[in-house]
């Protein structure tokens, strides 16, 4: 299957003997390298996504309006409802420190109303009504707010961002696919001296093809390793930032999974660019006739 490949020395020579030395090669690299790094950006906005949607799966806030007066006794009314895994509370002074960071001194104002907050998991969503009407009975004006409420523009920007790098990914792809058809219809030109004769001595046209198949293979290999090399130097070297990274998302980053989607995308672009040179020379050789 490929005998195409494991060709004679002769053969090789009718192609010239000159390796690496067109732009193919450097083309790929680029693309690749471009590549690997925008599909790692999204992979990585992926795995955030996931730990946030799933952290945020089951949780909940009570709010309740003008302060936590009775804080205390709507925190045990919480913990005690059926389905509540875990309940926390957020006083109103915390509040207000947090709010001192944008409002200033302002925050501390008693007329300026803060709620206090209580955060809990439930394992049933069913059972939220029952925790509601048990705070309302301490607190008239308390009311629960789902967390995935929230955070949900956020959850839809990390989607959009996610959808954009897979466009880009599939984008370079076609570039990198459109720049080896015309290195492949530029050798044609080149050798098409040469063609005229192999076709004068009984070659075939898949038996030309194969000679510009192989040498497009070794400069997409050669071009994409290289870019995929030079890739995986700047994440290692980004590896510091991205496990800080990953301890602000709850450990989102990349994964063994996804390092092996990483290393797979330099053959990947190599069996692209062999496929669509092979297609090309070979409807170009049969117009051609």
């Amino acid at each position: 299957m490929l005998n195409w490949f494991f060709v004679p020395p002769a053969e090789r020579r009718l192609l010239g003997t000159a390796r690496l030395g067109g732009p193919t090669p450097w083309v790929v690299a680029i693309m690749s390298f471009s590549i690997m790094l925008i599909a790692a950006t999204g992979l990585a906005l992926a795995n955030t996504a996931g730990v946030l949607s799933h952290a945020i799966d089951s949780r909940y806030a009570l709010e309740v309006p003008g302060g936590g007066a009775n804080l205390e006794a709507l925190l045990r009314t919480v913990r005690a409802s059926p389905g509540v895994t875990t309940a926390d509370a957020v006083p109103e002074t915390d509040m207000r420190k947090t709010l001192e960071r944008w409002l200033g001194p302002t925050a501390q104002s008693a007329d300026l109303p803060v709620p206090a907050l209580i955060n809990f998991d439930i394992r049933d969503p069913n059972g939220l009504n029952a925790v509601q009407q048990r705070a309302q009975v301490i607190a008239p004006g308390a009311r629960i707010i789902a967390h995935r409420a929230s955070v949900a523009p956020l959850l839809q920007s990390l989607g959009l961002l996610q959808a954009v790098t897979f466009g880009l990914v599939v984008l370079l792809s076609i570039a990198a696919a459109s720049a080896v058809v015309l290195a492949a219809r530029g050798a044609l030109d080149t050798h098409r001296f040469t063609i005229e004769v192999m076709h004068g001595i009984g070659a075939t046209d898949l038996q030309v093809t194969h000679l510009f198949q192989r040498k497009i293979l070794i400069d997409a290999f050669v071009g994409s390793v290289a870019g995929g090399v030079a890739a995986s130097l700047v994440l290692v070297a980004l590896a510091g930032g991205a496990a800080f990274a990953g301890d602000l998302t709850g450990g989102a980053t990349l994964g063994l999974r996804d390092f092996l989607i990483l290393a797979l995308l330099p053959f990947a672009l190599t069996a692209l660019a062999t496929w669509v040179a092979r297609t090309a020379v070979l409807r170009a050789l049969r117009q051609a006739l």
